[in-house]
């Protein structure tokens, strides 16, 4: 006893211990020491368990965490068969090859305990061990890894073998040392890196396996046949690798298996065998994220089994589903979860639902179902989370459809068109902790039935067409749990409410009409505040300090009559840091203070349409991290500095228009490699348009799919983009928008041919300057240009006739040039009938303008372009024409001119005909007169 005394102590002194965990490790009976037990028979020390009794201080600051080295002492626990040292943090160490010394060990428990290196085989010798858990998720330096798979073959006793997060290498033969093992019950290889499988195996000795996890691969192969032949198999998630081919008709011989999850296999096809139907026993069925692109219909076969008298979850999301729920959902009756989100489902939610008297989560979410919400929905008493949001469907929601619901919890019905007839004192059987119906018809009056929800933690009342002013218990009962509040595009009047909670994350006022001042302890009384939006409301006052001590990632106060100078103290931002900054469109003055770009990772900054002067700041060079910086529509002087090519290389739109800024335009601008929108307009900038801005490098690619800007996923980038004249309102599709507009300047010289080869521009304005020379043929290679804009320059020349190419134009101006020559037709130019787009262009001629080429004096309409050969052929043609005409009238009239017996016999045949065709239609009168006067 005293030699395993000594050993522990020698091997807590190893360790380093900041919590003194083990302060209990005193004195002479060691069995009596934290985590330490002995054999009650023979007292010897049989388990050592140091688990971390607070697991998740490993991902905050690891304070109860164990740590230091394992010194080999250890090896004195003779009788050592229980050994727990997981959820610590060892620093990378590797597990030491004495623990492959300790025979008697049954349990070995080093999951995420910052461990990581090669695993050594030495373990191997653990031919009594029962349970082996070496998962390990606490990332890349603390990794384990597995070269060769073979010594788990000698774990003749092993029953659960989890190696989750373990890196297997290309040669680890996992899958011939998991067959050696008959006794092997549970196996977790999750997150493996495994990419390869074999599809067959000569002969299948783990015949008592009842868990199987191989999720969160790379394997890519079809179904390994083998797996089917493994009858004791209960639970097999192959989730999110690359399968192809879905399911083999085979899946009827694993007749124990109750849970099949494949979600997260994009490639698998094929059609779902009927033999799926038959596992009786089966209890989830996971599909989501799969591209099965298949009608509902054709389940039917699969789910008329007895598989609808098992299955309690079901999940399909994400899988490109399509048809009609059938009413054959209701003959589910022990289903307890249904996910169907995210497909292209239609038609209405049938009544039969209202028969899943067992059912607890339905998410029906992001379809496209129309109709009513059905009464018997109400019927489910169980259901605890319910989101419909996102679809058609229409119609009023009554009291009654909520009247069972005393269990439900979650509650999304927003984006649809419903409207919610609940009277204000009604009282909810429920207690909701998430409440969203967003776009729901709901006021004009506040729901007074939210103050008996004292659980809500997220809420949603956003476009809702409520309006007056927040009644005063709002703030009181949502101040102290609530963490996402919403309830912007409404009409709410009134001065901002007064919260203080302790757990806000996310307060989204925007689009209201609340007015007054931001109070100027907003900051301080919501410490974890990450994302405000007071945007298009009525504020005035001065922007507060407090607003600069917590870690936003989103502060927007755009669009409202703040005064005063942006605040200059943005350097106690100091964890996070802001990501989005949005003071667009108030009455703000002054410079813009320096500390804001000691925010690390500020990636969108809007100060547009403000009153903002002096010189672009040298402290912007430091925004390293900027996509987007819009200082647009302010008094800014100066010259755009040259640093912005150098520093800002993460620039996606830089927008200066409408400033005071002078001097020539940095070539090296087109260093910015992401900029898809450049606005310089409306400045008094000076010199040419450098020939490097043909080299923009993503304004050369044809945008084909909208992705998010910035890197903050809880923000959507917005800002008004100039675009045929008129300013435009981008969000979502904002990624998409590849604009160049250099108008309103004082810039001279040529447009630089190598702006045709920035082939993803849809708008192009160099309007209002002194541009001269001739608009180069080959702008034709522009061809998703839907915007040209090159008026009042000095340009000559014809319009180039390549310009009928640019199929996609549809807003072009070339007035007040010098330009000449007959106006292009065909395509696009056809529908370019407002002739003012062409003014203060005296030298040009043909459709749509009133003035005449001279080769076309006689046309009325659009004139047709072709060179010199073309036009002489078509000169030659008309004189053919007019010399046949006149042959052919002399031929005719001449002998009737010189000829008195035929001029007499010619008009007395005229005369004939016209008295037969008078008899005729008098005739014909008289007989309908008679019809009518008879009727």
């Amino acid at each position: 006893m005293l030699i395993e005394r000594n050993a522990l102590l020698e091997f807590k002194a190893g360790l380093k211990d900041p919590t003194n965990r083990l302060s209990s490790w005193v004195g002479d009976d060691c069995c009596t020491w934290e985590g330490v037990a002995c054999d009650n028979r023979t007292g010897h020390v049989v388990k050592l368990d140091l688990r971390n009794p607070h697991p998740f201080s490993v991902i905050d600051d690891n304070k109860w965490c164990l740590g230091g080295e394992l010194r080999p002492s250890l090896l004195g626990l003779k009788h050592l068969n229980y050994l727990d040292l997981s959820m610590n943090n060892f620093g990378g160490l590797r597990i030491p090859e004495f623990v492959g010394s300790f025979r008697q060990l049954r349990y070995l428990n080093l999951s995420t305990a910052g461990l990581g290196g090669l695993i050594p085989p030495q373990l191997g010798n653990l031919s009594s061990l029962q349970y082996l858990d070496l998962y390990n998720d606490l990332g890349p330096v603390r990794e384990f890894i597995i070269d060769n798979a073979l010594w788990i073959s000698h774990l003749s006793s092993l029953q659960y073998l989890h190696m989750g997060n373990v890196n297997f290498g290309e040669g680890a033969h996992w899958l011939q040392a998991l067959n050696m093992l008959p006794s092997i019950v549970e196996v977790h290889f999750s997150l493996c890196d495994i990419k390869a499988i074999p599809v067959s195996l000569p002969h299948v000795n783990f015949t008592s396996l009842s868990v199987l996890d191989l999720s969160k691969n790379f394997i890519n192969s079809t179904m390994p046949g083998w797996l089917f032949n493994i009858s004791s198999l209960e639970h097999l998630d192959l989730s999110n690798n690359i399968f192809r081919v879905i399911i083999p008709p085979a899946i009827k011989n694993l007749a124990s298996l109750n849970f099949l999850e494949l979600t997260g296999n994009p490639f698998l096809e094929g059609k779902i065998p009927a033999a799926l139907g038959g596992l009786c026993k089966l209890q989830h069925f996971g599909l989501a994220g799969i591209n099965i692109s298949k009608n509902l219909h054709e389940f039917d076969e699969v789910f008329s089994g007895c598989i609808k008298n098992s299955l309690e979850t079901l999940v399909m999301s994400n899988s490109q589903v399509s048809g009609y729920l059938s009413d054959q959902l209701g003959d589910f009756r022990m289903l307890k979860a249904l996910y169907l989100s995210d497909n292209s489902i239609s038609g209405p939610i049938p009544a039969s639902i209202g028969r899943l008297s067992a059912l607890q989560e339905l998410d029906l979410s992001n379809n496209k179902l129309n109709g009513t919400i059905p009464g018997s929905l109400g019927r489910l008493a169980e259901l605890v989370f319910l989101d419909l949001s996102s679809n058609f469907l229409e119609g009023v929601v009554f009291e009654e459809h909520f009247a069972n619901f005393s269990k439900l919890n979650y509650l999304d019905l927003s984006d649809n068109q419903l409207i919610l007839n609940l009277t204000s004192d009604w009282i909810p059987p429920f207690q909701l902790q998430l409440l969203n119906i967003g776009s729901c018809k709901l006021g004009p009056q506040f729901p007074a039935w939210l103050q008996t929800q004292e659980n809500i933690s997220y809420l949603d009342l956003s476009g809702n067409g409520i309006s007056g002013i927040l009644p005063d218990w709002f703030s009181r009962s949502f101040s102290q749990h609530i963490y996402y509040l919403n309830i912007s595009s409404n009409g709410i009047t009134g001065p901002l409410p007064n919260f203080y909670s302790s757990a806000m994350h996310l307060l989204d006022l925007s689009n209201n009409s609340f007015s007054g001042v931001i109070h100027p302890n907003i900051g301080r009384s919501m410490p974890k505040l990450i994302y405000l939006s007071l945007s298009a409301n009525n504020l005035s006052g001065e922007i507060p300090l407090s607003l600069c001590q917590p870690d936003f990632w989103s502060l927007d106060l755009s669009k409202n009559h703040l005064l005063g100078e942006l605040p200059n103290c943005w350097n106690y931002s100091f964890i996070i840091g802001i990501n989005v900054m949005d003071f667009s469109s108030n009455s703000l003055s002054g410079s813009i203070p320096p500390s804001i770009c000691s925010l690390p990772y500020l990636e969108s900054l809007h100060l547009s349409n403000n009153n903002l002067s002096g010189e672009l700041p040298l402290s912007l060079k430091s925004c390293v991290s900027l996509h987007t910086l819009d200082l647009g529509q302010n008094g800014f002087l100066g010259q755009i500095p040259t640093w912005i090519g150098e520093s800002l290389l993460s620039l996606h739109i830089l927008r200066l228009r409408s400033n005071k800024l002078v001097g020539n335009i940095p070539p090296n601008l087109s260093r910015l490699s992401a900029l898809h929108i450049l606005d310089l307009a409306n400045n008094n900038l000076s010199g040419t348009i450098p020939s490097s801005f043909g080299n923009f490098t993503a304004m050369k690619v044809i945008q084909e799919s909208h992705a998010s800007i910035l890197s903050y996923y809880m923000y959507n980038e917005n800002m008004e983009v100039t675009i045929k004249g008129t300013g435009m309102e981008y969000s979502i599709f904002l990624s998409l928008v590849i604009i160049m507009d250099l108008s309103d300047n004082n810039l001279s010289g040529t447009m630089p041919e190598e702006l045709t080869s920035l082939l993803g521009l849809l708008s192009l304005n160099l309007s209002g300057n002194h541009l001269i020379g001739e608009i180069t043929e080959k702008i034709s290679a522009l061809q998703q240009l839907e915007s040209l804009d090159l008026s009042r320059n000095n340009l000559y020349g014809g319009i180039p006739s390549s310009m009928i190419a640019l199929t996609f134009l549809s807003h072009l101006n070339l007035s007040y040039n010098n330009l000449s020559g007959r106006v292009p037709s065909g395509n696009q130019f056809q529908t370019f009938i407002d002739p003012s787009i062409y003014a203060g262009n005296p030298g040009l001629c043909g459709f749509p303008l009133a003035q005449k080429c001279k080769d076309d004096e006689t046309n009325q309409g659009p004139n047709v372009v072709g060179g010199d050969e073309e036009g002489s052929e078509i000169e030659w043609l008309y004189i053919s024409m007019g010399l046949g005409f006149a042959v052919g009238l002399w031929a005719v009239f001449g002998p009737l001119l010189f000829n008195r017996k035929w001029r007499e016999a010619y008009f007395r045949y005229i005369d004939q005909v016209y008295d037969m065709v008078y008899v005729a239609l008098a005739v014909t009168f008289n007989r309908f007169k008679e019809h009518n006067v008879a009727a």
